[in-house]
């Protein structure tokens, strides 16, 4: 399998989302809704002031973080996927959604208390995990939590799940403290807290 060497361009999460109602089988999949829950679990009963989703697609794992979020920032590449997650999270006034080529474009305002990267990372190449990472480690709040999951499965994608988290966590600008760090049979679940 050729690996993809930049960063996947939005018109490929475009034309994804365009193509099958459920792409990845986001809204169907026991794998996916049992990688929401685990997500859900992990972040236990803390309530977040600010918290930012990137990579939110229709917004199953959006409609499930809205309850722990004061305020959510959800952001996608695609429109088309913005859309279902608006529909999907209609009945929360507090979530707001933006179409945004994170890391090359970012949210003003912050600092967020919770930052989700579920399923991104491993479709940046190098350059932007590195900006990304940086930007983290300045618009997190001290004593926020980044939550990072990945699928540890083959990709033609430019990073793995394991390289993904690996570089990201090496190019954050200060020390994390990894709070949780399990691996299931096909993905792996990350919670680092901010130094406070």
């Amino acid at each position: 399998m050729t690996r993809h060497v930049s960063s996947l361009d939005p018109q490929y999460f475009e034309q994804m989302f365009q193509g099958t109602d459920d792409p990845w089988s986001l809204e169907t999949s026991a794998y996916e809704q049992a990688k929401y829950a685990h997500s859900i679990e992990a972040l236990g009963e803390r309530c977040y002031e600010l918290g930012f989703e990137i990579g939110c697609a229709k917004g199953m794992l959006t409609r499930q973080l809205a309850e722990h979020c004061r305020a959510l920032v959800a952001i996608d590449v695609s429109e088309t996927a913005l859309s279902g997650a608006r529909e999907r999270c209609a009945v929360f006034d507090h979530v707001s959604f933006n179409r945004m080529t994170f890391p090359a474009q970012v949210p003003l305002g912050g600092p967020f208390d919770l930052i989700i990267l579920s399923e991104v990372i491993y479709y940046w190449d190098n350059a932007d995990i590195r900006r990304a990472a940086k930007w983290a480690g300045t618009h997190g709040a001290p004593g926020g939590d980044l939550l990072l999951v990945h699928w540890t499965g083959e990709t033609d994608y430019p990073q793995s799940g394991d390289e993904a988290v690996e570089k990201f966590r090496g190019a954050m600008p200060g020390p994390v403290e990894v709070v949780t760090a399990e691996r299931r049979d096909q993905y792996r679940l990350d919670l680092w807290r901010m130094s406070a």
